[in-house]
């Protein structure tokens, strides 16, 4: 399976912000954000200004970084978006949340979407009582996501239950703290979600 084995903080780096790719880690005097602000190979000197293309180019780059999705991915979930009813960006910007490595971060059971993405690959969880280890699983309105039963004895459970009470959970999910398990109440609205990128810019991008 295909994916980016570089330095994540490189990414945010040359996206100019903090996309929270490590967590507590971002949040943190550590983050390479702080301590290196200027992008990857930068020797100093003014910054150059973007060009129209360089700038909506920049926000696919960041939605691409922020949920550890490959170019040719991005583009099959951009062409899915494309032929959905509703408006492109917004849709575009659904299934993105919808993948089950971004719900596992956004239920608080991992602290990154990389995170999330090895729970789910190692085979640590469930919808709806099946087991699924496909990162890219998106899910739907009614989707139960638990822990496997063998998983509950296993260090990430007890890590994810210590830190759970502190997790902000978004308005499109439930949680039971008790059980920690999720439940997906509906897709995400525009207000719910938290992005580090403006998706219009990305429909002007692909529809140049």
């Amino acid at each position: 399976m295909a994916r980016y084995t570089g330095s994540v903080c490189r990414l945010c780096r040359r996206s100019g912000e903090k996309l929270m790719l490590k967590g507590e880690r971002c949040a943190s005097p550590k983050c390479s954000v702080e301590k290196h602000p200027t992008p990857p190979g930068s020797r100093g000197g003014r910054p150059r200004k973007l060009s129209d293309y360089g700038v909506r180019l920049k926000e696919k780059q960041k939605a691409r970084y922020s949920y550890g999705v490959l170019e040719r991915q991005f583009r099959r979930l951009f062409a899915d978006a494309s032929k959905a009813p509703g408006m492109t960006g917004e849709t575009l910007a659904q299934l993105l949340e919808r993948r089950l490595d971004n719900v596992m971060y956004r239920l608080g059971f991992a602290d990154s979407r990389n995170q999330g993405r090895q729970l789910v690959l190692h085979g640590h969880i469930a919808v709806n009582g099946r087991k699924v280890n496909i990162p890219s699983f998106v899910v739907k309105p009614g989707d139960v996501i638990s822990w496997t039963e063998k998983s509950r004895d296993k260090v990430p459970f007890k890590r994810a239950l210590e830190g759970i009470e502190s997790k902000l959970i978004p308005g499109w999910l439930s949680l039971d703290t008790t059980e920690l398990t999720g439940r997906v109440l509906s897709l995400p609205t525009s207000s719910e979600l938290d992005l580090k990128f403006d998706y219009k810019l990305i429909v002007e991008h692909y529809s140049r």
